[in-house]
């Protein structure tokens, strides 16, 4: 399909517009604070759907979609079981120490807590992870604009790299989250129309649930047994793996979307941040998950006369990482199209803008500053700060080329994430919630758990993935494998830190005052409404959100 003058007015707009904010921005960045931490002046509404954003990268909008494709209906546990409770804990329990003890980063917070090299092996890990999913991010995006506009693959890469390089190196934090709250709605503005009219073309909600196997509609009901469901996994791996370490491993420590809240203007409006961006994100299935279900009605035989093509991969199956580009190749017509390539453009841009700037605060305050050059002048890590960003980009580029060895980028993602996020909330769990736990016990853990990780990956296959050790467990999709290496790496981290933590000197409680809930109240939050305070909002949508388990159960 060929891109019209509309088309090319519209994205050459956004491109405009979002160079723009760098541009306006770039006079107000002053200190190396402005440039990376947006010296805590954000207000609550942008940073609430910032933080939403943040997690909004073309690997969630494309990879859900494959997700939908592949797995059904259960692909709302991403959102149902695997964000919201999680988000809400973060908000009530975890943000008054975050934001109370003033720290930059989530690494630094270790620090206090534990030691330093706990904090190094944090930021490492940290760091490498960012890079890995801004690089998905830009993967999606050039694959995209190969299949929809039939772009150059390389060329795609580099110039959209180029363009998030130029508004994130000029306007740093605050043009990335700016730009954010701008590529929400139009992600939401550019991908309701598909999902408006697709729905219709199969026949509605009733459409789909009579053209699929009734394990593909249903969230809950075939998991009693692995092989009864198409992710392949039972009750207590998905609430463990996707429910617990792997959901409150990336949404509470996964510095990413933290910084989101940590940048607000104070502690209430920082509690509060999570928990307002769990409304919207409670209701981004109908934008990326329905979609999938649409494309996986749309390839069956009895809906062959509706003209949709779904790309295949080297194996001659389903390239489910093409389904959303798919679906809009079919049903935007030239002249709207722009419309649908600036949403995923936005997707894109939201995605890898977010992990660049964190790279950069990570590196900077964590790696640099902290043990390389720790009595610089403020502009010599402005300075830094920017250059950082340029390696950042440059990083991603070349994990782009190593994702397009996976059919899901989605499995990708969430493989990654299983090896830093299953063990990471471990230690912080065992940080806040007991004072006993000590630094060398917080940084063996966290060894332990990423050996852990990788041992269960080498000897579990899954997809042809894994089983580098011995293929000895086989796991009936890479989304399940994930969820299994989250679960053992979280719980390996669990017990390498109790043992050796009661093998080790602890802290005293002085030193630990504002940094655990053990002997410590935390800071109060400032004033408002008893409805408008963060328990509260949280018991809400947790009532919403287990209503809509049960509604689709």
């Amino acid at each position: 399909m060929q891109l019209q003058l509309v088309d090319w007015l519209i994205i050459f707009l956004y491109f405009a517009f979002v160079v723009g904010v760098g541009f306006l921005i770039r006079s107000k960045i002053k200190s190396s604070d402005d440039y990376l931490s947006s010296d805590r002046q954000i207000p609550l509404w942008i940073t609430s759907l910032a933080f939403m954003s943040a997690n909004l990268g073309a690997q969630e909008v494309i990879g859900m979609v494959a997700s939908g494709m592949k797995y059904g209906i259960m692909t709302v546990h991403f959102y149902w079981v695997g964000a919201i409770f999680a988000m809400v804990f973060l908000g009530v329990f975890m943000m008054p120490f975050y934001y109370g003890s003033r720290a930059r980063t989530v690494p630094e917070y270790l620090a206090m807590r534990f030691d330093e090299k706990t904090r190094a092996f944090n930021a490492v890990s940290f760091a490498v992870m960012t890079v890995f999913s801004s690089g998905i991010s830009l993967y999606a995006l050039a694959r995209l604009l190969e299949v929809i506009v039939g772009w150059n693959f390389d060329a795609s890469i580099w110039v959209a790299a180029g363009i998030v390089m130029v508004y994130t190196f000029m306007g740093g934090l605050t043009s990335a989250v700016y730009n954010e709250v701008l590529q929400f709605f139009l992600i939401v503005l550019g991908l309701s129309p598909l999902v408006i009219v697709s729905i219709q073309d199969v026949g509605g909600w009733s459409g789909i649930v009579a053209n699929l196997k009734p394990e593909w509609t249903h969230a809950w009901r075939y998991m009693d047994q692995a092989e009864h469901n198409p992710m392949g996994l039972q009750y207590g791996q998905l609430l463990l793996g996707l429910g617990f370490a792997m959901s409150f491993g990336y949404w509470c420590t996964d510095f990413l979307v933290v910084q989101r809240a940590m940048i607000a203007r104070n502690l209430r409006d920082a509690q509060r941040t999570p928990i307002l961006a769990a409304l919207p994100k409670m209701l981004m299935p109908v934008i990326v998950v329905l979609p999938g279900l649409i494309a996986a009605v749309l390839v069956l035989p009895a809906f062959q006369t509706k003209g949709f093509v779904m790309p295949l991969d080297e194996q001659g199956g389903p390239n489910y990482t093409m389904a959303l580009p798919a679906l809009i190749a079919h049903y935007y017509p030239s002249g709207i199209l722009g419309v649908g390539v600036t949403a995923l453009l936005a997707s894109f841009m939201s995605g890898m803008a977010g992990n660049v700037t964190a790279f950069n605060s990570i590196v900077t305050y964590d790696i640099y500053q902290n043990y390389l050059a720790a009595k610089k002048s403020d502009r010599h890590y402005l300075w830094f700060g920017k250059g950082v960003t340029i390696v950042g980009i440059f990083v991603s580029i070349a994990t782009a080329y190593l994702a397009r060895t996976f059919n899901n980028i989605n499995d990708f993602l969430q493989l990654v994430f299983s090896f830093v996020n299953g063990p990471i909330f471990a230690t912080f769990l065992l940080g806040m919630f007991w004072r006993r736990a000590t630094g060398h016990g917080a940084f063996w853990g966290l060894l332990f758990g990423t050996v852990a990780a990788a041992a269960t990956h080498g000897l579990t296959v899954a997809e042809g993935k894994g089983g580098w050790l011995a293929p000895w467990y086989p796991i009936g999709s890479g989304m399940g494998q994930a969820f299994v290496v989250a679960s053992v790496s979280c719980v390996a981290n669990v017990v390498a830190t109790i043992v050796i933590s009661l093998l080790t000197q602890a802290k005293s409680r002085e030193q630990l005052a504002g940094l655990v809930y053990e002997g410590h109240r935390p800071a109060e939050t400032l004033g408002g409404r008893w409805f408008t305070s963060p328990v509260t909002l949280g018991v809400l949508l947790i009532l919403i959100t287990l209503w809509l388990n049960y509604l689709f159960f």
